[in-house]
C-alpha cells in the first residue's frame, strides 16, 4: 500500500515547484494537494480566524482554500482528510528560506503545522527564484522523501532543506545544518501613492552575518543541500535560573 503524503506551499496552488513535485510523487505516495488560492510568502504561522475559509478543487484535483499555509494543513488535519498522511511535504518554495528567514516562511510555516499534529513534515525550497533547474531540485526532493517514506524517522520530525540551483546534485553532498544568521533587515523603502499619501516597502533581507561550515548559508554556498532540523520550543532553557535571580534580587 502506498504511503499517503499531503502536499502543501506557499506559493499558491498553481505554482510550478509544487506542480513538478506532485507529479514527481505520484509514483511513490497517494498525494493529496492541499494549498493557499494565492501566495503567502511571508505568511509565517498564521491563522484566519476573521472570517470563514472556503475549499475548492482545481481541474488538475488540486484542493485550494482562501487562506494561509498553514490554515491549508491546520483545515487538512482536523477534518478535510479522511485519516492523517504519513507525511507533510512543504515547497518547492520559489526562493530560499535561510537563517532568520525560517521564522516569516509560509512554506517551513506550513510544515511546522504538521509537525505540531504528530505528522513528519519537511519543507522544500529553490534558492534561486526564478525556477531555473527546477527538474534537479524536485529529483533532489523526491530522494529526500523516498528516504523519509523507506526508512521512516520516529516523531517529532520537522526539516527545512534549501537545495542549490544547479544543473544537477550529488547526493554526496548533502549537509545536515543549523541556521545562520543575518545581520538586521534594510530600511524601508517609501513610496508615493497617486494621492499624494506615503506608503513603504518593506527593506530587502539583511546581510549574512554567520555563515560558519556548518550553518545552511555555508552550505548553499558550497552548492550543498542543506537540511537543517527544526524545533518549536521557544523557551530560552538557559534563562530560565537568570531570570528567576534577576526577579528576586534586591
Amino acid at each position: 500500500m502506498k504511503k499517503k503524503i499531503l502536499l502543501t506551499n506557499d506559493d499558491g496552488y498553481n505554482a510550478k515547484g509544487l506542480e513538478l513535485l506532485a507529479k514527481a510523487l505520484e509514483p511513490i505516495a497517494d498525494v493529496t494537494v492541499f494549498a493557499p488560492e494565492t501566495n503567502h510568502s511571508g505568511a509565517s504561522n498564521s491563522l484566519t480566524l476573521v472570517r470563514p475559509l472556503m475549499i475548492r478543487q482545481a481541474a488538475n484535483g488540486f484542493y485550494y482554500a482562501n487562506g494561509t499555509p498553514t490554515d491549508c494543513v491546520h483545515l487538512a488535519l482536523t477534518g478535510f482528510l479522511q485519516e492523517p498522511p504519513d507525511l507533510l511535504v512543504s515547497g518547492i518554495n520559489n526562493g530560499a528560506n535561510l537563517g532568520e528567514d525560517t521564522l516569516y516562511s509560509g512554506t517551513v510555516a506550513a510544515a511546522s503545522e504538521g509537525y505540531l499534529f504528530g505528522v513528519p513534515s519537511i519543507a522544500f525550497s529553490l534558492v534561486k527564484r526564478g525556477w531555473e533547474h527546477i527538474q534537479p531540485a524536485v529529483r533532489a526532493a523526491v530522494h529526500i522523501i523516498q528516504k523519509q517514506l523507506e526508512q521512516p524517522r520516529q516523531n517529532p520530525m520537522l526539516l527545512s532543506v534549501n537545495i542549490p540551483s544547479i544543473a544537477e546534485h550529488s547526493y554526496k553532498k548533502i549537509r545536515v545544518t543549523r541556521l545562520g544568521r543575518r545581520h538586521p533587515s534594510q530600511k524601508v523603502i517609501p513610496i508615493q501613492s497617486p494621492n499624494g499619501e506615503t506608503m513603504y516597502w518593506i527593506g530587502a533581507v539583511g546581510q549574512i552575518k554567520d555563515k560558519a561550515f556548518e550553518t545552511d548559508f555555508a552550505a548553499i554556498e558550497d552548492n550543498c543541500i542543506s537540511i537543517t532540523p527544526l524545533h518549536l520550543d521557544l523557551t530560552n532553557h538557559a534563562e530560565i535560573a537568570l531570570t528567576k535571580d534577576w526577579l528576586n534580587s534586591a
